[in-house]
């Protein structure tokens, strides 16, 4: 197998450039993990990151940034597929959760070792979140205040619905008849009919009522 394909492309951004040597060379060590470059922070620095096209963006230096500035945004739009993790970083649950917003997929403590960072390269790679389970209260207390949740279109498509038959989820929600639904979409009551059998089918229900409520439950609401 050819080990260096295989590896993750992992690109150092930190501001110390002793640092950045040490640390590539820790990484080095590891036959699953390739460092593709390194920087600091700079006017510069996301063509550089761009240009190594890495897996995942290892970075140090943002604490100062991140409440204030987006320095990640572009490299987000250029490198969508890539991941980013913060290392280094404290146990504050306000300075991690302006992390999460920014889109980050790892955040690793300062006491975490070479080995635990390494590790979380090849998760955040892998697509996983890597997060301190210190942290992972404020996570949850976060969420479950910021609202109802709504579901996003990933949530609707997965129910396989298509794009009709979602739009007919609240009429027949609102128990709404056929030819009720037929004049108000201005179709024919023979297509919606149409439309609702195979709504049923997919749901795995009976009848309109169980239909809706296994929506409601698989998380399909609006």
């Amino acid at each position: 197998m050819d080990t260096e394909q295989s590896a993750v492309g992992v690109f150092l951004l930190a501001e110390n450039r002793l640092f950045l040597d040490v640390f590539a060379r820790l990484l080095g060590r590891r036959d699953d993990i390739h460092v593709v470059g390194g920087a600091a922070v700079s006017a510069s620095f996301v063509l550089q990151v761009v240009a190594a096209n890495p897996d995942v963006i290892l970075c140090d230096s943002l604490t100062s940034t991140l409440s204030t500035e987006d320095p990640l945004g572009e490299l987000r739009r250029s490198l969508p597929n890539a991941r980013i993790l913060l290392f280094g970083m404290d146990s504050d649950p306000e300075k991690f959760l302006i992390a999460v917003h920014h889109g980050v997929s790892g955040y690793v403590l300062k006491d975490a070792s070479a080995a635990e960072i390494g590790n979380a390269i090849r998760a955040v790679a892998q697509g996983d979140a890597v997060c301190p389970p210190a942290l992972c209260r404020s996570l949850f207390d976060h969420v479950a205040s910021s609202g109802a949740w709504q579901p996003g279109i990933q949530v609707r498509k997965n129910l396989g619905l298509t794009r009709r038959e979602q739009q007919l989820v609240q009429l027949v929600s609102e128990g709404l008849t056929n030819k009720e639904i037929a004049s108000r979409l201005y179709l024919s009551e023979q297509t919606v009919k149409n439309h609702v059998r195979r709504m049923l089918r997919k749901a795995g229900a009976t009848d309109r009522l169980e239909a809706v409520e296994r929506w409601r439950a698989q998380g399909f609401w609006t």
